[in-house]
């Protein structure tokens, strides 16, 4: 049996026994990564290393530090009023917003994760605080980036429309960022009516008022002045957020190492709010993503992702080789960087996209959206960074969430995108 079967039957293993026995899957996938690097593959322990996903591990780490200080001091309470009142109290549209903003940022060139650690702490929040499905806020503020993510300007773009240009295929850059904006929309409106956007509506408008508790059913939702009140703390804390979205968005520093700086220098302004934030970081996250990651980078190096693709390029039918190259596409970005995809099987396709007897087009734009809407998984960044921020009463039920839809968009988008823009080829 080669190396390459050995890991993914290992892989299979690692989700089966972590289901049926309370045994934690990231610990199950270090485990696992260990047991074959060495036995099977040979590896000593700083190569299995060199597959922990360090970047990763420091974005969920900052990220959750620097959020759970800012819901100590009462930050994220006073942006949910905010919020609230810029919606002028329409509950069902926070998690348009989310969607919005997030699209708005990742198309004028935030790399996706990035967008998405500076949002969803705000928009789980907002979750908690006004009964929205935290699953609902988490899916919006994941496609909203995606939707955003293929644009000209951004990472995703840029590097589809290089991969492109290098291999003088046809492309259609502003179709590309169309066809992913509008798919995004359309999942995100399903989303909507699935997850309880049909209530949100007919909750209609809830307004902030005085008190501190929700003044029922038919009036509005009455807010505590202490959360209406901007104090030091809360200041010096916006002042930390715009520091950690202007210096990962303007200056493309790290988002996980500008988030702990801000996260250390708050608690040095003011020890009280830090007192126990390291303790509310999501720590068995950390565990579960880090260790999948860990594993995945094992699959990589002994070449389980490069034989899978070239079992599809030894198939003579091009239709079908194009639909299990977004199929590959979709299942390894749940797990691995949707960047590294990208840039890794748009060449793989490039022998049937040369021929002319599949659109070159279509091709690229199905395999894009393949790849990137199963970022929802909560074993890539940005559902890790949802599940992190969820309220840790919710945490299981919204990984649990992400997992389910994260893993039928896997088998989902392939299908719909194949249909949409390469069996009927108009493009």
């Amino acid at each position: 049996m080669s190396v390459q079967l050995i890991t993914i039957i290992a892989l299979v293993a690692v989700f089966l026994v972590s289901s049926v026995l309370p045994v934690h899957m990231g610990a199950l996938a270090f485990v696992a990564a260990f047991v074959i690097g060495t036995a099977v593959a040979g590896e000593d322990k700083d190569t299995i290393v060199s597959g922990f996903p360090g970047d990763l591990f420091i974005v969920l780490v900052g990220v959750t530090y620097l959020f759970a200080i800012a819901k100590r001091n009462g930050t994220i309470d006073w942006l949910v009023h905010a919020a609230v009142l810029a919606v002028r109290g329409r509950i069902a549209l926070i998690p348009w917003m989310m969607f919005l903003v997030t699209a708005v940022l990742t198309a004028v060139g935030a790399v996706v994760p990035a967008a998405v650690a500076i949002i969803a702490p705000i928009g789980m929040g907002f979750a908690a605080r006004y009964r929205i499905n935290p699953l609902l806020m988490a899916l919006l503020i994941i496609n909203g980036a995606s939707a955003g993510g293929f644009s000209p300007i951004s990472i995703f773009g840029s590097i589809v429309n290089g991969v492109v240009t290098r291999d003088n295929i046809p492309g259609n850059p502003a179709l590309l960022f169309a066809s992913s904006f509008v798919f995004n929309l359309v999942l995100s409106v399903v989303v909507f009516a699935l997850f309880g956007g049909r209530e949100l509506l007919r909750r209609g408008r809830e307004l902030p008022g005085d008190g501190e508790e929700p003044a029922g059913s038919g009036g509005g939702v009455a807010v505590s002045t202490s959360v209406t009140t901007l104090n030091r703390d809360r200041v010096l804390t916006l002042a930390g957020l715009v520091v950690l979205a202007g210096g990962s968005l303007i200056l493309s520093l790290d988002v996980g190492f500008t988030a702990i700086t801000v996260a250390v220098v708050l608690s040095l302004l003011s020890p009280a709010d830090a007192k126990n934030a390291v303790g509310q970081i999501a720590w068995p996250t950390v565990l579960l993503i880090c260790g999948i990651v860990t594993y995945v980078g094992l699959m990589e190096r002994v070449g389980t992702i490069d034989f899978l693709g070239n079992q599809v390029a030894g198939i003579g039918v091009p239709l079908l080789a194009g639909f299990l190259i977004c199929l590959i596409g979709g299942a390894v970005s749940a797990f691995a960087s949707t960047t590294g995809i990208l840039g890794a099987l748009i060449p793989l396709a490039v022998p049937f996209l040369l021929t002319g007897d599949i659109g070159a087009v279509g091709m690229i734009i199905a395999l894009s959206i393949s790849s990137s809407v199963v970022d929802s998984s909560p074993f890539s960044t940005s559902g890790a960074l949802c599940v992190a921020n969820a309220s840790e009463e919710r945490r299981d039920y919204v990984f649990a969430g992400l997992m389910r839809w994260g893993f039928s968009m896997v088998a989902l988008a392939p299908v719909v995108t194949w249909l949409v823009f390469l069996a009927p080829g108009w493009l």
